[in-house]
């Protein structure tokens, strides 16, 4: 019998999750849940918006909010999980950390704010710091390092600031 669009998202998403150091939530009736809002988003609006926020229908403005959204890994540094509860910690994975709400950090008005940004290089404004991971060089530009390296699987103590 062939596999279902939601359980083929389903095994995508473990898979690529543990090739990138992240976790699913083990609840698997409610991660079930959340992969069949991804696979309905995708149907109505060609992407997978977030489950838990209201997509807009244009890409353009949910590009932060395409899951792994903007904000999986600022949630996961911060509370253990993501804000819909898709990805969470190893924290909550061992039992050390129940999953609870967090609040959501999207912006009301989903427009990021640059102007008391102090990142500089060439004299350009940037947004965001950039992080290095000090084993393999994987760069990325955001609030603090990932908690793990995409790349190499290392902690976010061998990060250090590029710019």
């Amino acid at each position: 019998m062939p596999k279902t669009a939601e359980e083929n998202l389903f095994e995508k998403l473990k898979t690529d999750a543990a090739r990138g150091g992240y976790n699913l939530n083990p609840d698997d009736e409610f991660t079930m849940a959340l992969v069949e809002g991804l696979v309905k988003n995708e149907s109505r609006y060609g992407y997978q918006a977030c489950p838990c926020r209201l997509a807009s229908g244009n890409r353009a403005e949910d590009l932060d909010i395409i899951c792994p959204c903007d904000y999986r890994d600022p949630d996961l540094d911060q509370y253990d999980a993501c804000f819909c509860g898709l990805y969470v910690s190893p924290k909550i994975i061992k039992g050390e950390k129940k999953l609870k709400s967090i609040p959501d950090r999207r912006p009301a008005d989903n427009a990021k704010d640059s102007s008391s940004a102090d990142f500089t290089t060439d004299g350009k404004k940037l947004p965001y710091p950039v992080w290095r991971c000090k084993v393999c060089g994987y760069l990325c530009a955001r609030d603090e390092p990932p908690a793990t390296c995409p790349i190499c699987k290392v902690d976010k103590d061998r990060f250090e600031r590029f710019i």
